[in-house]
């Protein structure tokens, strides 16, 4: 469905999505999901529940709790599930095994990667005490730039994420981007920032929380340093599922992890008072895995071109897109700016479409490629059309 094809006829639009969902070679995967007549727009915030997980929780906490009990962490594979579970996110995300640990949530992750990414660009030189930041970003990845900066010697320069290409230099220890905007949904330049980046000597830090799952990454192809992610979103986890880090391997020997534990130690069982840091992504372990959150199982496929046909079922003049219309510069939602968005978006719920509402004044829209088709669209558009002459 592309952006500059698309029919204004109602009726047209409508038989064009039943055609769209008849050919979709995703149609069969909405079965995997606990999905009922809503029509579910909010999985880049939490995904869909996947029909395996209750029957796997339920193992868990029975057999492998209740009846191996401690033999679990050798017999169940919980030791290594970090591990494990990182090279199944690896997939997802690009990166080939032994560089993703999954664990703790992605705040404490930004402030491992942030703060051993400006340790490593400072063993090339002391000169470089500035974290560039993208100025848009979710607030929590701003908050522990300032504290990372105020740890490691660093003030903190933000600027808008197009522009960290232009504004990385000597000083520039770490840039810490944003795959997605998590409030218009535009899409960054991941491989031209990182290698912009990289040509003033600094180190990249990318946040993936609204881009893994539903669009390609690449973080070998494009020579990321250290990236970070949720997998309650697009990879389906749920919530309290942990978080993910990515160390690229030319990275790992040199990882000083602020937060050391004795999960990433050499020898964790030999607990040595001095801390000796074991090889590879194990570095970004801090303490014991936590197994009844981890997620049960992720799969990845290309977001559909969603963006472009939504905003003409919309009187106008009520609503702005915020999202970029072209589909290579967006992710996997549409934002529109509405003056009623609060009300509005009560409504839609009310009216079996579940969206969320970003304050002020901001109605936003995830789709999931796994579970979210094209008829679906089309009638959230439809009754969104509907709401906005209603509460107007």
């Amino acid at each position: 469905m592309s952006d500059a094809t698309i029919s204004t006829d109602a009726s047209d639009l409508t038989d064009e999505a039943a055609a769209l969902d008849a050919a979709d070679e995703l149609r069969a995967k909405r079965d995997a999901f606990t999905l009922d007549d809503t029509v579910y727009l909010d999985g880049n915030s939490l995904g869909a529940l996947p029909r395996s997980v209750p029957a796997r929780l339920a193992d868990v906490v029975a057999r492998e709790w209740g009846q191996l009990r401690i033999r679990s962490w050798e017999e169940s594979g919980w030791w290594t599930a970090p591990e494990r579970i990182g090279d199944r996110v690896g997939r997802i995300v690009g990166a080939a095994p032994g560089q993703v640990v999954v664990g703790d949530s992605t705040s404490v992750n930004v402030f491992k990667a942030v703060v051993a990414a400006v340790r490593i660009a400072q063993e090339r030189g002391a000169h470089r005490d500035q974290i560039v930041v993208d100025e848009a970003t979710f607030p929590t990845d701003g908050y522990i730039a300032e504290s990372a900066a105020r740890m490691t010697g660093c003030t903190v320069r933000a600027v808008a994420a197009g522009d960290v290409p232009t504004a990385v230099g000597p000083r520039t220890a770490v840039a810490l981007v944003n795959h997605v905007d998590y409030r218009t949904g535009r899409l960054h330049d991941l491989p031209g920032t990182t290698a912009a980046v990289h040509a003033a000597g600094a180190l990249a830090v990318w946040d993936l929380c609204h881009s893994a799952g539903a669009l390609p990454v690449g973080l070998d192809a494009h020579g990321v340093d250290l990236a970070v992610g949720c997998t309650y979103k697009y990879l389906n986890g749920g919530p309290g599922a942990p978080a993910y880090l990515y160390v690229a391997r030319e990275h790992q020997p040199r990882f000083d992890s602020p937060l050391p534990g004795w999960n990433s130690h050499a020898d964790p069982f030999g607990m040595d008072t001095s801390y000796t840091p074991a090889d590879g992504a194990v570095r970004g372990r801090v303490g014991t895995p936590d197994i009844l959150c981890w997620p049960a199982g992720w799969k990845r496929r290309r977001s559909r071109p969603y963006g472009g046909p939504d905003v003409r079922y919309v009187p106008a003049g009520r609503v702005r897109s915020v999202t970029p219309a072209a589909h290579a510069e967006r992710g996997s939602q549409v934002a529109l700016r509405c003056a009623d968005a609060g009300p509005a978006m009560a409504e839609l719920v009310r009216r079996g479409v579940v969206g969320d509402f970003r304050r002020p004044d901001v109605l936003r829209f995830g789709f999931t490629p796994l579970y979210t088709g094209f008829a679906e669209v089309e009638r959230a558009a439809r009754v969104l059309a509907d709401v906005l002459d209603e509460v107007g």
